[in-house]
């Protein structure tokens, strides 16, 4: 008997439409031959399944939807939400109350590796090394001269709660820094500001794969922009380069940290971290948790390269999913 599979995608936050692109991807790849498998719309304004173009009203109640005068629940859901209510752990405790299994790490994983600021400081606690970093948050009185005193410039200021680098700038002057803030103040009301690390960017998938933690080939970013930003991740702007140009030494640092970061943040199903080296050594700069699923996406390119196609990816995502208790 085939299983039958929701992917909820879309989401209330900025990063909808790259969402309801990797929903898709997932859709377009799963085996309908294995799977039953659905599109659910998660929008502010609705929850629908979308069958033929027709909307279908989700019952929040226990997640499940009448077609053809037919009761439609599920078995598992694969998460492609980015942002609120998916990555940050929201929408997946309310599956846990329905005992509905998913494809993500436990809600409380979710919502802190979501929160930037919240893991970078668990992750210093174990050695990983990171940039400075400065806290704010809105309504705080801001000192340019403590902040730049602590951090330097060039600098990162960046939304606390947010993906796909929206409200993120880089700041070379100290008379931009406050219109950075107020951009990143636009998507969240917590914010950091961190040092420039000046080094190698990679970005490397680590997942679950055959009941074991699998680091997948690093992607190295070679931005035309100031910084890996939205042009530069989804509209062409970057070299993308799998794997990733570093030394052996490297690679292996890489490979140890991205597998003790992963563990350390008790993590299941994807994820896709950022890095930049400093002579040798990766320092971590922050994870993704349901990284971009598109064809252009970084984590389906290393899954490639590592020989894993994207139906292999997807599907063992369900299967691990479907085995937990």
């Amino acid at each position: 008997m085939k299983r039958t599979i929701a992917i909820i995608m879309g989401g209330y936050s900025s990063e909808v439409e790259i969402s309801l692109k990797s929903g898709n991807v997932v859709y377009e790849h799963l085996s309908k031959e294995t799977y039953e498998v659905y599109k659910i719309h998660i929008l502010k304004e609705k929850w629908v399944a979308i069958i033929d173009g027709h909307e279908y009203a989700i019952n929040k109640h226990d997640f499940s939807f009448v077609y053809n005068e037919k009761h439609i629940t599920f078995d598992c859901v694969f998460n492609a939400i980015h942002g609120h209510p998916g990555e940050d752990g929201t929408i997946l405790a309310y599956f846990d109350l329905l005992g509905l299994k998913h494809t993500s790490a436990p809600f409380y994983q979710m919502a802190l590796t979501f929160n930037k600021r919240d893991t970078l400081s668990v992750v210093k606690e174990y050695g990983v090394k990171t940039a400075v970093s400065y806290y704010l948050d809105k309504g705080d009185a801001i000192d340019s001269d403590t902040i730049l005193a602590k951090v330097g410039l060039p600098c990162f200021v960046k939304p606390n709660n947010a993906g796909s680098s929206f409200g993120i700038s880089k700041v070379i002057k100290k008379d931009t820094l406050l219109e950075a803030i107020d951009i990143a103040f636009r998507e969240d009301d917590e914010i950091l500001i961190e040092s420039f690390l000046n080094g190698t960017e990679v970005s490397v998938g680590v997942i679950e794969y055959n009941e074991q933690i699998k680091v997948l080939p690093a992607t190295e970013i070679v931005s035309e922009n100031d910084f890996f930003d939205y042009e530069a991740k989804y509209l062409g702007k970057s070299q993308e380069i799998t794997p990733a140009r570093i030394s052996d030494e490297q690679l292996q640092n890489l490979n140890e940290t991205a597998k003790k970061v992963y563990k350390i943040l008790k993590m299941e199903g994807f994820s896709r971290a950022e890095y930049i080296f400093i002579e040798n050594e990766p320092y971590f700069l922050e994870i993704n948790t349901v990284p971009g699923l598109t064809n252009e996406s970084l984590l389906p390119q290393q899954a490639q390269e590592a020989g894993i196609s994207l139906n292999q990816l997807f599907s063992h995502a369900i299967e691990q999913a479907l085995k937990t208790s």
